[in-house]
């Protein structure tokens, strides 16, 4: 029985040729780049993350994983602890060791690429009570590695986990985890909303956008949910011929930190893994020199190092 390919807004195709593959191998070899900004590890708040079951606050591990601690739930983002990824090693340490994560309540999943799905890192987070949410097409294979508590979601789909309503919603990209499985498994972002808000009391609502091109479909999540906190991707993005449909430049994420009229954005998926050409460096000069074009408040932008922790209404 053939399996189902899940496709983009308005069937953006992503595939690439060999001939692609070979020109921007042959343009990496002329190129002469400095890596070597390394983005600092700021000292974890452990005590408090252990304990905080109030607050909402976000803690940056790196690349696309966060320990996001919201409505009394302990959550992570795509989770990768790994060391390194294929033949690349990771620049950085972890921003809070994976021995010192809280309890995790829930686990989301934004597709199985392996910079966002680390396997074994799931395994060390997954307790007696832990449920991981996952794209649609995706539960069976958690399933079979032992990840009962799955739950699957397709686009625009909402569910209640405690006081959080998770909302799944769509992202321009695709996925593989083997040669057989391309686009057998769906791909999306996250919005996190109390599922009751207490009255009288400011409440967050946080955007976590997975990995995307830039797409119209930005727009329209900025239409359906009232977004304060953005957490946008700014890495991996050149040479951005081969990168346009599937990674935003980070002119691209201001931008869609505009669609979704966020109040805050976070940048996110870069400096962890050399995952294209592009450097941390130059994603961060390249995020403030448009914020500056544009006259966007300094304020709006934060940018983390790994382990810090941004607590609200800190901002």
């Amino acid at each position: 029985m053939p399996r189902t390919r899940y496709n983009n807004m308005d069937n953006v195709n992503t595939d690439k040729t060999l001939k692609q593959f070979k020109q921007w191998r042959e343009e990496r070899r002329r190129k002469r780049k400095d890596y070597s900004y390394i983005i600092p590890n700021s000292p974890p708040q452990i005590d408090y993350l252990l304990n905080n079951r109030e607050e909402v606050s976000l803690t940056w591990i790196g690349h696309s994983t966060f320990l996001i601690q919201y409505e009394g739930l302990n959550i992570v983002t795509d989770p990768v602890w790994a060391s390194r990824m294929g033949f690349q090693r990771r620049l950085g340490s972890p921003g809070v060791p994976i021995g010192d994560i809280p309890d995790i309540d829930v686990i989301l999943i934004s597709h199985s690429h392996y910079d966002h799905m680390h396997v074994s890192s799931i395994r060390r987070l997954y307790g007696n009570g832990t449920q991981i949410v996952v794209p649609s097409g995706l539960g069976r294979k958690m399933n079979r590695k032992g990840f009962q508590r799955t739950r699957e979601m397709k686009w625009w789909e909402s569910l209640e986990i405690g006081n959080a309503r998770i909302s799944f919603v769509p992202t321009q990209h695709w996925t593989r985890r083997t040669p057989f499985d391309t686009n057998t498994s769906h791909w999306g972002g996250f919005v996190l909303e109390p599922a009751t808000p207490r009255e009288g009391e400011k409440h967050q609502v946080i955007y976590f956008a997975g990995d995307s091109g830039y797409f119209r479909g930005f727009a329209d999540i900025g239409e359906r949910f009232a977004i304060d906190v953005a957490l946008l991707p700014i890495g991996a993005y050149e040479p951005e011929w081969f990168m346009t449909s599937q990674h935003t430049t980070p002119e691209e994420a201001l931008q869609a930190f505009v669609d979704v009229k966020a109040k805050l954005m976070v940048p996110m998926h870069y400096g962890t893994f050399r995952l294209a050409d592009d450097t941390a460096r130059e994603a961060l000069d390249r995020l403030e020199a448009d914020r500056e074009k544009r006259g966007i408040a300094e304020s709006a932008i934060r940018v983390l190092l790994h382990g810090e922790t941004l607590r609200f209404p800190e901002a």
